[in-house]
């Protein structure tokens, strides 16, 4: 199993198959409208605008289960991010990634990546936090809330398809 096995709904309401992104890196990442953390679009954003011609596909996540810090609905959400971060960045529907409903590729993603975070599970910890899938689909890394987006450039690159 990789994660192109999985399938999501887009924030339009669209679906959305993983296996899509065969031969793309991707960093996927949980977001929220209304945290401290909501800041990080802006470095998510540069990312993908920097990389997506070379293969970089950013994937945000909405998720109200931390703080109750995404409470809109996937309209206002997308609304929000066009408007406050200028996101052009794909964008799924709002899901759990914690939980006996957390989202299947949430689900996979913390059983490849438990994490230091602490959580139970491999659980997620706190908004913005990020998974980085290479091109064939096996999740490399698991970076916390607090890592800025643009830290983990090179990382990013590095795995970029040649």
């Amino acid at each position: 199993m990789n994660a192109h096995d999985f399938k999501a709904t887009s924030i339009d309401g669209a679906p959305v198959d993983f296996a899509s992104f065969k031969g793309k890196t991707l960093l996927v990442v949980n977001v929220a409208s209304q945290c401290g953390l909501t800041p990080q679009y802006a470095g998510l954003e540069a990312l993908w605008r920097k990389h997506k011609d070379a293969g970089l596909v950013v994937i945000g996540f909405p998720c109200d289960q931390f703080g109750n810090q995404e409470p809109g609905t996937e309209a206002e959400i997308k609304t929000f991010c066009e408007t406050r971060y200028s996101v052009t960045f794909p964008m799924m529907a709002k899901v759990e990634v914690n939980g006996p409903n957390a989202h299947p590729l949430w689900q996979w993603m913390r059983s490849q990546q438990p994490g230091a975070e602490g959580g139970p599970d491999g659980a997620i910890t706190w908004n913005f936090g990020k998974f980085v899938i290479d091109p064939t689909g096996a999740v490399v890394k698991r970076v916390p809330p607090s890592i800025k987006p643009e830290t983990i450039e090179s990382d990013l690159v590095s795995l970029l398809p040649r």
